[in-house]
């Protein structure tokens, strides 16, 4: 089969000769980064790694290099026939999609509070409506990100936020740029006044309010953390109680209790439980999954004194605490139970007494994987999720075990809020060919389920697009193990080979990429596109056993998963190797770099979004040490093997030719260094057999995608897009000879 543009051709396109690229549809790229003899030795074995200067990315030598390879990226993007007609595509799209809702709260008063972006705003705003039933037409806009960005002259974003109980004071934290470190207010809902802050010193707030609505717990890095070595920036993170007095005690940081042994990337949210004198930490380490749970008495915490006791190890696996209406703690458990189960424990008032030994099971582990459950006044509700397909399940008190509710989509179920002190719980609702919609399901007058479409944002015109397929099918690993994929297309598609498939992957944490519909997409499919999803290995579609088979030493088997992917697409003629691109970011950065660089034949162009691409020097990142319980360390052997072996930036070698390569960033990025993808691309750059572009696009005004506006996102996906569709032969892409 001939397709219309060849390898060869693309070259002379490209204004190349079958050796290093020096110039690419006539844009001179920039001089190659001067290599160094930088290595490390690690268990006898020495790893080069010729461009460590480029991890020193305030080296103003360093600024400009990158900023050189944005402008060869824009200017190079820019003769691209194709591509402002896409731009604009996505950009009509977008301003007749559906607007986007997230966060929501409800406060005991009955007020919900939730960030909304509608088209044609950049950021989502926070909005505040009386009654989750009341007139939109009266919700009120809190705070306008669009109006600080305007005042600031850079994009400004909300990170997070929390009513308190009663529904009159709000605290909130904003960044700039997408660097994630911002600052926290808490003001004054009735007159706006500030009543607190701004703090700075701001990641993750994670606010928590005290039942008195005027205390509450937040989470603060330590003073002085810029100026730290990046190993140990993010490190001893402080818990703070403050009231709006001003009084304020730091409640928790791991150096604050050593008697705990808890290591320093540990990080703690607090909170107080209702109608009992405790407060519970739930004390994350970094990546891993497993929790640690604290106790301690809530007179000496607002002391500022606290006794805290471990009551609940690591290895009790749990991975989710929920308070019950009756005041029970549920517990999501994974352990004995990979598929997870849960518990119920009745809880006592002095920490000393309490012992996870007294949780009896509540829900048995199973074929379908327990996702997540939540506690509203009327009932349990618990996700459950059969291969890709999610379904909802209630457990009313008394009742002897918990009923499928039947929903009017199969896809995805979230609950977005659920409160035991509250009858029923706000879900959404989608799939891949279906945007995602907000829904009250709420008791009717005999206590039976009742689902009530809610108007949280405006509708879209492309929220139930017709001739759209999806299919779900199960394909046949490296090692034997059936892998599911998603696939998404128009309809009548035929399977020639010819069609541009993009494969995204991700394959870290435990997570699952749920079934979701955006708009944007169908710029994508209408050009006879097809987007497959591999639920590869590493993530969570069957449970902690997935998670852990593509974890460490056993990451190998995200990126052979989607090689095998690749493989039946192009055995079963959805795609060939010169019309398939290969996409991840952030983690999926392994997927997709390992994936590109182990089986280039099967590849025209591959896609890195703020990915991980040197995992031998992954640990020397700021937020590396909290990822060593998900990639591994240099410091066991074992590891460091897996580590090098998954490492894209060592997989490079001189004589294959690779897809072509665009690597996307933020230049802000706190979780992923942008020095990740500038190794990368100067060592790839510099192959004399690389024959395909090697770009980079980067953000000066971005970082790992948080805080992104919508005209950044627009931009950046048109840029993205025409590179693929260039790549991949579609021909109103094609330059000029």
């Amino acid at each position: 089969m001939k397709l219309p543009v060849t390898l060869a051709a693309l070259a002379v396109a490209c204004g190349v000769a079958q050796a290093q690229l020096r110039s690419v549809l006539g844009v001179e790229l920039p001089a190659p980064w001067p290599p160094g003899q930088a290595s490390d030795t690690h268990w006898g074995t020495t790893v080069p790694d010729p461009y460590r200067t480029l991890e020193s990315t305030r080296d103003e030598a360093v600024q400009r290099w990158l900023r050189a390879q944005a402008e060869t990226t824009d200017q190079v993007l820019a003769r691209l026939p194709g591509r402002q007609a896409l731009l604009e595509r996505i950009r009509a799209l977008d301003a007749d999609a559906r607007g986007s809702v997230s966060s929501l709260k409800r406060t005991d008063s009955g007020r919900v509070f939730f960030l909304r972006r509608n088209p044609g705003e950049q950021q989502p705003k926070l909005v505040l409506r009386e009654r989750i039933d009341a007139d939109p037409a009266a919700d009120r806009v809190l705070i306008d990100p669009d109006e600080l960005s305007r005042a600031a002259g850079r994009p400004v974003s909300i990170m997070d936020f929390a009513p308190s109980p009663d529904g009159s004071r709000l605290a909130y934290s904003t960044q700039v740029s997408g660097g994630e470190i911002g600052e926290l207010r808490v003001i004054d809902i009735g007159s706006g006044g500030l009543l607190a802050g701004p703090i700075d010193r701001i990641r993750f707030a994670s606010t928590t309010w005290l039942p008195d609505s005027r205390s509450f717990f937040y989470t603060r890095l330590r003073e002085g953390f810029d100026k730290l070595p990046p190993t140990e920036r993010f490190g001893d993170a402080l818990r703070v109680y403050r009231t709006l007095d001003g009084t304020e005690h730091v409640i928790f940081s791991a150096s604050r209790h050593p008697q705990l042994g808890l290591p320093p990337i540990a990080s703690a949210y607090t909170f107080a439980l209702r109608d009992r004198p405790l407060v519970l930490a739930w004390v994350g380490l970094g990546v891993d999954r497993r929790g640690v749970m604290l106790a301690a008495r809530l007179e000496d915490v607002r002391a500022g004194r606290p006794d805290w006791k471990r009551v609940v190890a690591e290895g009790d696996d749990v991975r989710q605490a929920v308070v019950a209406a009756d005041g029970a703690l549920i517990l999501h458990s994974a352990k004995d139970a990979p598929r997870f189960k849960l518990l119920r424990w009745e809880l006592d008032d002095d920490p000393s007494r309490l012992d996870i030994a007294q949780a009896r099971l509540l829900m048995p582990e199973s074929e379908a994987v327990i996702t997540d459950v939540d506690a509203a006044r009327d009932a349990l509700y618990v996700v459950r999720r059969q291969g890709v397909v999610a379904s909802l399940w209630r457990w009313p008190p008394g009742a002897r075990e918990a009923q499928p509710v039947a929903l009017p989509v199969e896809g995805t179920v979230g609950v977005r809020h659920a409160d035991p002190r509250q009858d029923g719980v706000i879900l959404t609702l989608g799939s891949w060919t279906r945007a995602t919609s907000d829904h009250l399901l709420s008791p009717d007058a005999q206590g039976s389920p009742r689902l009530t479409a809610l108007s949280l944002a405006r509708p879209g015109v492309f929220d139930a697009p017709p001739g759209l397929v999806s299919r779900e099918v199960m394909v046949r690993s490296h090692d034997g193990v059936m892998v599911p994929a998603s696939i998404v297309h128009r309809e009548g598609l035929r399977l020639d080979g010819r069609n541009p498939t993009l494969l995204h992957g991700y394959g870290a944490y435990g997570n699952f990429e749920a079934p979701a519909f955006g708009p944007r997409l169908l710029a994508w499919l209408e050009r006879g596109g097809v987007y497959v999803v591999a639920h590869v290995r590493g993530g969570g579609v069957f449970g902690d056993a997935w998670h852990r088979g593509g974890q460490k030493t056993t990451k190998f088997n995200t990126w052979r998963d989607g090689i095998a992917v690749a493989e039946w697409l192009i055995r079963e003629g959805y795609t060939s190797p010169a019309r398939l691109a290969v996409q991840g970011g952030s983690a999926g950065g392994i997927f997709v770099g390992r994936a590109a660089t182990e089986r280039p034949d099967l590849f025209a162009a591959a896609i890195s979004s703020v990915g991980v691409l040197d995992m031998v020097r992954s640990e020397q990142r700021a937020n590396g040490v909290a990822n060593v319980p998900e990639y591994g360390t240099v410091a066991r052997e074992d590891e460091f093997r897996a580590l090098l072996h998954n490492s894209s930036y060592h997989a490079l070698a001189e004589g294959t030719r690779y897809p072509a390569f665009l690597l996307v960033h933020g230049v802000n990025d706190i979780r992923v260094d942008v020095w990740q993808s500038a190794k990368f691309a100067a060592r790839a750059q510099a192959l004399k057999s690389q024959v395909r572009p090697v770009l980079m696009l980067l953000d000066f005004e971005a970082g790992h995608g948080s805080g992104t506006s919508r005209a950044q996102t627009q931009q950046r996906l048109a840029d993205t897009w025409s590179f693929l569709l260039w790549q991949l032969g579609v021909p109103e892409f094609q330059p000029a000879p």
